[in-house]
């Protein structure tokens, strides 16, 4: 049914002038998804209240109601359409009543945690761009036909809706930045192992894929007490998010999960001082994925003792920075940060190899990430000793990828078992920091176990062998022209 409600509702997105991609189509679905939920949410507050004898205070109440402007029912449950805006009507309430509003709780909320400023934050940012008030009825009455009140509804609606985080980063343009294939998501997750109890952060957090795979890691990883789950649902996950319609996918899809209020923060991460970090600030696990190749300003370079312009350069050396003391991170990074020679990646490789314990490194295939052949590679370590040993894993799939073929998780078995251990095969190996350049701190990728076959040929013998082969190939065309 649900999958159903979905293609439905991107019909209807793709019919309207004021939606041409899949970043509309998505930002769209989230806005009133997100509504639905805030709607069934609080109605199963009210209940449990009422239960006890008490009264819940609704965040959401009056005319913005979802049940009164949204999806007013008849004594049936069937919507009353004699009640229900529709047309003009509807796109301008949305517009010019709704989103001022519901931006207004942005102001009135206690603290950035609390959900009153998160709706406030989401209808700041966002806007309606549905231009048919008729196409945005179609589209609220497919989001009224979804359920979020049982687990296997939320299981049912995030497989959907990672669908369309998916589509969007195959969509091109800049859809990419927002998914990490979900496969290299959760063997990273299962690598870095985090336990109930600990702190885990993405400061680059996107559509909030690893802060969902942990969860999903944490949730299942035991029977919880009623306290470990409070501290999973409270404490437990944090992210910042630089992007507007990154931050509220990435707050929805948390929801969806099963993370009632996530504590994901809209600000840029890169903007704050490194040097205004303290204890209180450290987090036990980073998981992240972030951009890469993009350009900083000088004020931004400002904030850390590494000055550099590549994002990614920046992310790294807050990582490093916000870890605790035995903290664990799993980072996705080009691989060119391995082997480059500029000032900045030769001094950061310094920093991790000397601050941290480079526990291995993940070496993937160009088309791991779809819709680019942009070479990747994912750092583990461990912050508050220097590394000795590098363990060295050369992902080979043994078959080209692509939207068709994308990475499985059957493809990273072997590194996950391996990793336990840091066996010694043909596609991994050990690298001793003894035994390394200090003047460069090379970490290039070269795996020992894999010798190149060297054509010892000389030239001659090479042309000669062409021109046999050249003349074999011209005998056997004149024979098929014999026959014919």
């Amino acid at each position: 049914m649900y999958e159903a409600a979905f293609k439905n509702i991107d019909d209807t997105l793709w019919k309207d002038a004021g939606c041409s991609s899949e970043l509309d189509y998505i930002e769209q679905t989230s806005w009133v998804l997100f509504l639905k939920y805030l709607d069934d949410f609080e109605s199963e507050k009210e209940t449990a209240a009422l239960l006890n004898g008490q009264v819940y205070s609704r965040i959401v109440d009056g005319d913005f109601l979802w049940n009164n402007w949204a999806a007013p029912k008849k004594a049936d449950g069937a919507i009353d359409y004699n009640v229900a805006l529709t047309g003009d009507d509807l796109r301008d309430f949305a517009n010019l009543k709704l989103f001022p509003h519901l931006a207004s709780f942005k102001q009135t909320a206690d603290n950035a945690k609390s959900i009153n400023y998160k709706i406030g934050e989401i209808f700041s940012e966002l806007r309606n761009k549905l231009q048919s008030g008729y196409a945005l009825r179609d589209v609220i009455n497919k989001v009224d036909e979804l359920r979020f009140l049982s687990n296997e509804d939320k299981h049912e609606l995030s497989s959907l809706y990672e669908d369309k985080i998916k589509n969007m980063g195959n969509a091109g343009r800049n859809g990419g930045e927002y998914y990490t294939p979900r496969p290299l998501i959760k063997s990273i997750v299962k690598v870095i192992n985090p336990q109930i109890g600990e702190t885990v952060y993405d400061s680059a957090v996107g559509s909030a894929g690893f802060l969902c795979e942990a969860y999903d890691f944490m949730r299942n990883s035991k029977e919880l007490s009623a306290a470990e789950f409070e501290t999973l649902q409270t404490e437990t996950f944090y992210g910042k998010e630089k992007k507007s319609l990154a931050y509220v996918i990435g707050i929805m899809n948390m929801i969806l999960h099963g993370v009632e209020a996530p504590n994901i923060v809209h600000t840029n991460t890169l903007a704050e001082n490194l040097a205004d970090i303290q204890q209180k600030d450290r987090v036990d696990v980073v998981l992240a994925n972030p951009p890469f190749g993009g350009k900083e300003r000088a004020e931004i370079q400002q904030n850390f003792p590494i000055k550099t312009s590549e994002t990614a350069y920046l992310f790294l050396q807050h990582f490093i920075k916000i870890m605790k003391t035995g903290g664990r991170c799993g980072v996705v990074i080009k691989n060119t940060f391995l082997s480059n020679t500029d000032n900045a990646s030769v001094a950061l490789r310094k920093q991790l190899l000397e601050e941290c314990n480079l526990l291995a490194v993940l070496d993937l295939p160009g088309g791991a990430f779809l819709g680019t052949g942009v070479k990747t590679v994912v750092l583990f370590f461990e912050k508050g000793k220097p590394t000795e040993k590098v363990w060295y894993y050369q992902l080979n799939v043994g078959r080209n990828m692509g939207k068709t073929n994308p990475l499985n998780e059957r493809d990273l078995e072997d590194f996950i078992q391996s990793a336990a251990t840091q066996a010694e095969t043909d596609n991994s190996w050990l690298v001793d920091i003894a035994d390394i350049n200090t003047d460069t701190w090379d970490l290039t990728v070269n795996n020992p176990n894999r010798v190149e076959e060297v054509d010892n040929r000389t030239p001659q013998e090479i042309i000669a062998e062409i021109e046999q082969l050249d003349a074999q190939a011209a005998e056997a065309l004149q024979a098929i022209k014999e026959l014919l």
